[in-house]
């Protein structure tokens, strides 16, 4: 269960939710900085990633293409590190079955309404 961070997650969120998905990375890890959205989805195909992004654009491509890749779309992701990583840990178990779920394109996580 590999995760590929976009851009606009940090990069630090990978260190810290390397317990629950360990082989993932960060796209300027991957030398994609500032790459087309096209350039990285073909990266995710090609590496067996999913891609996780606060970015819509991927959400479009994914109900358009279809997996693989799948993507988690943060929406709305205007909050700090610490409130994404405690989305995907509490997200945890749903991630793990939508990534083993062939048909299932897109995954939507949202923060709770405070």
């Amino acid at each position: 269960m590999k995760l590929l961070l976009d851009e606009n997650l940090s990069h630090r969120l990978v260190a810290r939710i390397s317990d629950l998905f360990p082989d993932s990375s960060h796209v300027i890890t991957e030398g994609l900085h500032q790459a087309t959205d096209s350039s990285i989805w073909k990266f995710a195909q090609a590496n067996n990633f999913t891609i996780v992004t606060a970015d819509a654009d991927f959400y479009e491509l994914a109900t358009t293409l279809g997996p693989p890749p799948k993507v988690i779309w943060h929406r709305g992701c205007n909050y700090p590190t610490a409130v994404a990583e405690a989305l995907i840990r509490h997200h945890a178990i749903r991630i793990a079955e939508f990534l083993a779920d062939r048909e299932q394109a897109v995954l939507i996580l949202r923060p709770p309404i405070r």
